[in-house]
Formats: structure tokens, sequence, C-alpha cells
């Protein structure tokens, strides 16, 4: 690896490292706050609003990128993000919250594509560790941001925001300092793509090419089963902390990530790379989706610092299983030609997912609470990965799949953030 790729991984790596410290940090203990002074509903508005912002995203960055580069893409989606976050700790009500949510996802968008698009345009040989060393300092800065975010339990809204604003300047310093304008393509590559750019015209600033070009057969169903999937997991993400606020008196609300982002450390690699050798993809998920299932039956069934340990150390078993495995079978499926598009499909799917995910947390909580029925919204969450889970058993392997390429290393997939 050349120096300038080592200094723009490193770049890189620090940025999102930092980035999940502070995401791990603010939005537990906001979500706990708003749930105690307003309603689990408005606090599942507020983080729907930053998955808004991260699916409109959706549609300019490539035009984004074009203009300024992705360097520039990188440090102005992470400037308008750090900018949101330091003004939520000066606006009061859910409505100025929801508007600056709007603008923290749309600046979430912008950079974390940005990240990604340096990080695959790195050669062959050399892609597997950035990935791997991407995801490792992305799950390090979330079990970094919930031990932080423990000890500013408590703390008013505006130093805890000057504290967040502070770690996403050094984010966006960080990983934009040391990367290239558009990335490590080859100089041919570069060459072509600068030609073809300019026969074709500059892309427009906002384009919808996102739901074109996907041309895979059966591949609808599947794409919708990981928006499912995102829906259980911000699911968590939002659910835990109104949960904790309300029943686990004495851990803060960031305590359950603490105890999740370890998890993942210690797990990610062995458990993942055991399974996936002995096991199709389609079972790896489902044994992921069985792990969420037991994580929200115990959530349900006891409201006690134990039983959120408890689920807590299954719950994990979705992102550690699921999520690679099923990157594993776009790689598979995806025509290499048509690949940057599937990622684009995914990222759409995801964020559909989350936006429908979060806000039905917190209606399904604040129901649970007025129907008298503690529990019954991880209930509700338990049968739904049940039976996603059922259908990754019925239909194990794609049809075709016995002429997909072998299986890549385990360690050349990565999760994407919180």
């Amino acid at each position: 690896m050349t120096t300038e790729r080592r200094r723009a991984l490193l770049g890189i790596n620090a940025g999102i490292f930092l980035a999940h410290i502070g995401n791990y940090i603010w939005f537990p203990l906001f979500l706990a706050s708003l749930g105690g002074t307003d309603s689990g509903f408005w606090a599942g508005v507020v983080m729907c609003m930053t998955y808004v912002g991260r699916l409109l995203a959706t549609f300019f960055y490539e035009g984004v990128a074009a203009r300024i580069g992705i360097r520039g893409a990188v440090f102005a989606g992470t400037a308008l993000e750090a900018t949101a976050l330091f003004l939520m700790g000066f606006g009061s009500g859910v409505v100025t919250y929801s508007v600056l949510a709007l603008f923290i996802g749309f600046g979430s968008g912008t950079a974390f594509p940005g990240l990604k698009n340096v990080l695959v345009s790195y050669p062959d040989d050399e892609r597997p560790k950035a990935l791997s060393t991407f995801q490792m300092a992305a799950q390090v800065g979330l079990l970094g941001g919930a031990l932080l975010g423990g000890a500013l339990a408590g703390v008013n809204l505006r130093v805890l925001f000057s504290v967040v604003f502070a770690i996403f300047i050094g984010f966006c310093l960080a990983s934009s300092a040391f990367i290239p304008r558009d990335g490590f393509r080859p100089k041919d590559a570069t060459a072509t793509a600068t030609t073809a750019t300019a026969a074709a015209g500059r892309p427009p600033l906002f384009s919808t090419a996102v739901f074109k070009g996907i041309e895979v057969r059966g591949a609808t169903r599947y794409f919708l089963l990981s928006a499912v999937f995102w829906f259980l997991s911000i699911g968590f993400i939002v659910g835990i902390p109104l949960h904790m606020e309300t029943y686990v008196h004495g851990w803060a609300p960031s305590a359950p990530f603490w105890v999740t982002g370890l998890t993942v450390l210690v797990l990610q690699y062995p458990l993942f790379k055991t399974l996936i050798k002995r096991l199709n993809p389609g079972t790896v998920m489902a044994i992921g989706l069985t792990g969420m299932t037991l994580a929200f039956l115990a959530f349900g069934a006891g409201r006690s610092a134990g039983w959120v340990f408890a689920g807590c150390l299954t719950v994990v078993l979705g992102d550690i299983l699921f999520v690679p495995s099923f990157d594993m079978w776009v790689a598979h499926k995806v025509p290499e030609d048509r690949l940057a598009k599937a990622m684009g499909a995914m990222h759409f799917f995801r964020s559909a997912g989350n936006m429908a995910g979060s806000l039905l947390a917190g209606i399904l909580f604040d129901l649970s609470r007025s129907l008298g029925v503690p529990g019954a919204n991880w209930y509700v969450a338990a049968a739904v990965a049940a039976g996603c889970a059922l259908v990754c058993l019925a239909d194990r392997e794609p049809a075709g799949a016995e002429d997909a390429p072998a299986a890549p290393d385990p360690q050349e997939k990565v999760t994407a953030d919180a």
C-alpha cells in the first residue's frame, strides 16, 4: 500500500471512528430525554427525520460529487451534519428538532457514501484490509460513544451537543484532509470516466437513477427482506433507550450499546467465518434473525437490567450474520458492472426500512404503555423477526446461485454504520 493510500485510510478510519463516537453519545440520551418529556412517538419522529435526510441525499450525492469531488462531498456533508448537531443543543420543541434531524441525516447521507467510494477505489489486493479496518474503526467508535454517553448522562443538551459538535469537526477534518479528490481509480479508468463525463455532460444535481437499472432476477424480494431487517434493527436502536428510561433505572440509556458494541467486536469475524464456511447464506441469515427474535422476547418478558443484558448479547447476531451474508448474496448475483447501482438500491431499501422502523418503534412503545401491556412492542418485533427467519429458511439460496462465483473471505465485507 502506498503512503498516500495508507494516509487516506488512516484519515477515513479516524473519521468514521469519531463519527460513531459522536452518534452513540447523542442519540440514546436525546431519545430517552424526548421519550420522558414528550412521547415515544416524537422520539421516533425525530429519529425518522434523520433517515428521511439520508434518503434525500441518495438522490443528490452523484451530482454533488461530480461538482466538488468525493473529498468535497465528504467535507461538505460532515460540516453540515456537525452544524445541525450543534444547533440541536440550542433548539427547543420537536418541530425544531425534526428539521435539524433532517439536515443531520442529509449531511450523513452525503459524507458516508463518499467514504465508501474511496474505500472501494483501492486496488483489489488492498480493498479487503481497507474495508475490514473501516468496520473495526466503526465498532470501536460505537463502543467508545456508548461509554462516553454514560459519562455524559444528566448533562444539559447544550453541553451534550457542544461535545458532539467538537467530535464531528474532528471527523470532518480527519476524514477529508488526507483523501484524494476522486479516490484512487487507476489512471486509465480516470481518463475513461473523464471522457465519458465530458461526452454525456455533468450529471444533474438531483437524480432518481437509484430507481433504475437493477436487473437481477427475483432480486426485489431480497431487497425487501433487507428493508425489513433494517426496520427491526432501527426498532431496537430507537426502542431500547425509551425502554431503559422507563423500566431500567440506574443504567444510562446508552448502556445497551456498550454491551452490543463489545459483543460485535468479539464475535464478528470468528462467528461469521465459522458459520459461512459450513452453511449457505440463507441459513446464516436465518440464524441472525433468530437471535434477534430471542432478544426481543427477552426485552418484552423481563423489564430489568438482567433481561436487557441477555437480549443485547443475541440481538447483535443480526448485524454479525445477516448483513454480511446478504452482502455476499448481492456480490454473487449482481453483475459487476451493475454493482454500484445495486449498492444504491441497497442504500435506498435500508433507508426506507430505517424510516419506517424508527417511526413505528416510538408508536408501538407508546401503544404498549397506553394499553397496559408493557413489552407488547417487543413481541411485535419478535413476530416479524421470526417470520423473516422462516422466509430465509424456505428459500435459502436464490435460483442460479450454483453458478455464482465462490464466496469471498468474510473480512472483505463490511456492514454499514447507524
